[in-house]
């Protein structure tokens, strides 16, 4: 028995299945809208609704929303939208069943993210980019982000959910830490005389990211390896706020919801980014994505929220997050729940942690394919991704996933093992 303000654990799989058993829970239906305005031009986004595959004796249908906001240049950012899904999508082992699919989404977006940024490298463009990537099956949203660009969620119950990271070094110690340890290092623009100005930023190439997709002329220290995090709406369905920095540098999460609370997607959308510009002009690509996720019934935008808790224990209080409780004694006891359920979340910038084999579909992966690019690698060629790794299973070099010399190449520049500039990755 759980005592007062304790929280069961509900597997993914749990929950597919539940929403599969239970006919009176329809897949969700999703309207969406987007605003921009322009001053570098350098902002894009990615819209693909009603993506198909095959499940068995039927098809499964999934929607992807992707926002790109490029600096020094837009290169990294056009290559990224055209190639990003492919990529992610490649990483997935065919003929899996919905919730394993979804399980396997997490891995596959790291896979995919280190993927493109390590093809568009070798193109020796120096620019970057942002990205912040949806991808909704059901009523599970799945959002992987690099860079300052963010995901947020309104729930029906009127709660607000991060669902990205802000890989801004001003206010990301962790990530400040991580790239000194590498080699690089991190301060203020210097005007001279001692005088130190601007946000923190990494050298060289004075990037003030920790995160992004290209921008091979600052560092491997800018890792493209996503923050992941999962979660599963209720029925009651929620609303998605997906926007550039142009948008976050002048609204907080609050004042983005409120200002267009009752519109639909398209002109909330709208709102929102006229709200960011308004006060001091655009200074900035401005951006924004508005989804909604809700029942098909409900063809008009939701009713106002009760009002919304305030303080941090709200957050808290919404996710509800992994025990060690058997999904057999889950599924017998659990009630349905009235919050968003937190599935996964995870934002360290190891591969060796993001790509070990510790989850549902561990035993789909073929064991000779790169854990990255996915090429196929001959027998005693493939290097493990735990080899050279400080994690405790680095003393078993010879357990997979692996990964080709190329993409382990990767791994160690970004590690800060390999000097930076000391060539490119090799071919295979």
């Amino acid at each position: 028995m759980l005592s007062k303000g304790e929280h069961q654990t509900v597997p993914l799989s749990v929950l597919l299945k539940r929403e599969l058993a239970n006919e009176k829970i329809e897949s969700p239906e999703l309207s969406h809208g987007q605003a921009s305005q322009s001053k570098k031009g350098e902002d894009f986004t990615f819209v693909k609704t009603e993506c198909q595959r095959v499940l068995g004796d039927g098809v499964a249908t999934y929607s992807v929303f992707g926002l790109f906001d490029g600096h020094n240049g837009s290169a990294a950012a056009i290559y990224s939208k055209e190639n990003l899904l492919q990529n992610v999508l490649s990483a997935i082992p065919p003929d899996l069943s919905r919730d394993e699919w979804v399980a396997a989404l997490p891995r596959a977006l790291v896979a995919g993210f280190v993927k493109t940024d390590k093809d568009f490298q070798e193109k020796a463009k120096t620019s970057g980019t942002t990205v912040t990537f949806v991808i909704i099956e059901g009523w599970v949203v799945t959002v992987a982000s690099v860079g300052d660009s963010r995901c947020i969620l309104e729930s029906a119950e009127g709660g607000i959910y991060y669902l990205s990271a802000d890989h801004r070094l001003d206010c990301n110690e962790e990530e400040r830490e991580r790239i000194t340890a590498c080699g690089g290092e991190v301060g203020r623009l210097n005007a001279g005389g001692g005088t130190e100005i601007g946000p923190l930023r990494c050298w060289p190439g004075g990037l003030c990211l920790s995160r992004s997709i290209g921008d091979m002329d600052v560092g491997e220290y800018i890792v493209p390896v996503p923050y992941v995090k999962q979660v599963k709406l209720t029925p009651a369905g929620g609303r998605l706020v997906i926007a550039s920095d142009g948008v976050w540098d002048a609204l907080s999460a609050e004042s983005a919801i409120e200002c267009s609370r009752g519109m639909p997607a398209d002109a909330a959308a709208s709102q929102i980014v006229k709200d960011a510009v308004q006060p001091k002009g655009i200074r900035d690509d401005t951006t924004c994505i508005v989804v909604d996720i809700q029942l098909p019934e409900k063809s008009n935008p939701p009713p106002p929220p009760p009002p919304k808790r305030s303080g941090k224990g709200v957050f808290k209080s919404m996710f509800r997050k992994k025990t060690s409780e058997s999904s057999s004694n889950i599924q017998k006891d659990f009630c349905e729940p009235d919050v968003v359920e937190e599935l996964f979340e995870e934002g360290s910038a190891s591969l060796s942690d993001r790509l070990d084999a510790k989850y549902p579909v561990c035993n789909m992966f073929k064991l000779f394919i790169c854990a990255v690019c996915q090429v196929e690698i001959k027998p005693g060629q493939g290097v493990s991704i735990h080899a050279g790794s400080s994690n405790t299973r680095s003393s078993r070099p010879w357990d997979g996933p692996f990964l080709c010399s190329s993409c382990q190449e990767k791994k160690e520049a970004m590690e800060g093992r390999r000097p930076f500039g000391d060539g490119r990755y090799s071919s295979e």
